[in-house]
């Protein structure tokens, strides 16, 4: 009889089945998923939109400059249209099919591609902000600086439409994700910081850029992995090592992206508890008006007007404290108060008035800046070269001297300068050219002698240099009156039988 024991039956370890439904879920993704995806045509459509042609760099450059142009105008709209026209999301997707399939000559061309359509977009988007008047950070402009986790995976989310889309065929949905990841914005913000030598713009909006092209190129590079796009060379080994780099990368770009989330979630609660805060210290009837926080500073700065019918002293030491104490930090508040009446609604007309008179400000400074332009533009001079008087409400300038124009020709510029601004002196001083006879008949100045009468009034006032006059003793005295009346300062020299009277300039010779 035998003594050995009975042999014992394998077990089964708890992988076997996870094994077994990971291999049926694999046949079944194989079979009906990728059965009907047609690889060739998928990579031809794809390599044919990421290469760089005329027709890519020529695109790339009107979408980045209708791109700046909005957002320099603080217009969503412009900035959208930019968006549907940019071509670079065709050289990111062939980047990630090229790094799926391991064809790195294809990765080349689509790499050269991006670099090409990135130095095109941002040389040209800075030459025209060189060259604009306008140059002011914009709210369109400083949405593109700041980027946060939500950024990473909007592109994420979107990378995944897009290559779904181009894999099954429904490139309409491009057009959808074009406009989600918004990769010629932050290249416009790019070309903005380096013309303005804004690093602060510059750096913020390169690293959003940055971050949605890494994010759907290696996006992309996952999906066409999972519907088969895969070099036959491929081993399991290179396949691992692909995934940890494209994991690694993400993981990269998270931490500060989820860093810099965390600040702004930092600063969005900051500011709710700041406001509500302040508007506990005073009474109900207050109101809150125009809270400025500057969180870099040390300690955090907060700064505010309150619409109030209570003067509260000593709330600046108060806020600081209770402020500190919440936020966990130093802060120092300056709070400036308004009285106004404690009748029902008093504080809100108070505030509806302060904004009407900022809002006049603002038009106000815009009218005058318009007024130097045009005014520097007919003078032949820089802006900086235009005198403006605010407290009498005056704007000056001397004009250079322009061949063949006329004394009446500078006249008529300065019209048209000051033509539709009535609460505002326009004054372009001309330079000393020829002066016109006045010519009189019957012993009184005719239609052209008025005219040249007024002329000589124009031009003796703006230049401030006074004006003799020549010609027989009876007219003369009238002509003289009639300029003085005008506004010229006139000397008189008698002589001669003409009835028309000549006129030049008592301190140089005309020209």
């Amino acid at each position: 009889m035998s003594t050995h024991p009975d042999p014992v039956p394998p077990t089964k370890t708890v992988s076997d089945p996870l094994q077994s439904v990971w291999n049926s879920l694999r046949e079944w993704w194989r079979d009906h998923v990728m059965v009907d995806v047609d690889h060739g045509v998928v990579l031809k459509k794809i390599a044919g939109e990421s290469s760089m042609t005329p027709r890519y760099i020529f695109m790339t450059c009107m979408s980045a400059g209708i791109a700046i142009l909005g957002m320099l105008l603080s217009s969503p709209a412009v900035v959208i249209g930019a968006m549907l026209l940019s071509p670079l999301m065709g050289p990111i997707l062939g980047a990630g099919f090229a790094l799926a399939e391991g064809k790195f000559t294809w990765l080349r061309l689509c790499g050269r591609a991006l670099l090409f359509g990135t130095l095109f977009a941002v040389l040209f988007c800075a030459a025209i902000v060189f060259l604009s008047p306008l140059q002011n950070v914009t709210e369109e402009i400083a949405a593109r600086t700041r980027p946060n986790l939500f950024d990473l995976l909007v592109a994420l989310f979107s990378s995944l439409a897009g290559s779904y889309a181009m894999i099954r065929g429904r490139d309409g949905t491009i057009v959808g994700v074009a406009i989600a990841t918004a990769l010629m914005p932050p290249l416009a913000a790019v070309g903005f910081g380096l013309a303005t030598l804004n690093w602060t713009v510059f750096g913020g909006a390169l690293m959003l850029y940055i971050t949605n092209l890494l994010t759907i190129a290696l996006t992309a590079a996952l999906m066409a992995r999972l519907y088969g796009f895969r070099s036959e060379q491929h081993d399991g080994r290179t396949s691992l090592v692909q995934s940890g780099l494209v994991v690694g990368t993400f993981v990269a770009l998270a931490i500060p992206l989820g860093l810099s989330l965390m600040q702004i979630a930092r600063e969005s609660n900051g500011q709710r508890i700041i406001r509500d805060t302040i508007a506990t210290a005073f009474s109900e009837e207050a109101r809150v008006d125009q809270i400025t926080i500057d969180w870099d500073g040390d300690p955090i700065t907060v700064s505010a007007s309150v619409l109030t019918p209570q003067f509260r002293a000593d709330v600046n030491e108060r806020l600081s404290g209770e402020l500190g104490q919440l936020l966990d930090d130093p802060v120092a508040v300056d709070i400036s108060q308004y009285l106004v009446g404690t009748d029902p609604g008093a504080a809100e007309q108070a505030q509806l008035a302060r904004a009407r008179a900022e809002e006049e400000a603002r038009a106000d400074a815009q009218l005058v800046a318009r007024l130097k332009e045009r005014l520097a533009l007919v003078a032949g001079v820089e802006a900086a070269d235009v005198t403006l008087d605010r407290e009498n409400r005056r704007v000056m300038a001397d004009a250079r001297r322009l061949e063949g124009l006329s004394l009446e020709g500078y006249r008529i510029l300065e019209s048209r300068v000051a033509a539709g601004i009535d609460d505002w002196d326009v004054r372009l001083r001309p330079p000393l050219s020829a002066l016109p006879s006045i010519s009189m008949e019957d012993g009184e100045p005719d239609a052209d002698g008025e005219r040249a009468i007024a002329l000589i009034g124009w031009a003796s006032r703006r230049t401030g240099i006074p004006v003799t006059l020549s010609g027989a003793a009876e007219p003369l005295q009238i002509a003289a009156i009639a300029a003085q009346e005008a506004g010229a300062t006139v000397l008189v020299n008698e002589g001669g039988g003409s009835a028309q009277i000549t006129a030049r300039w008592e301190a140089a010779e005309a020209e």
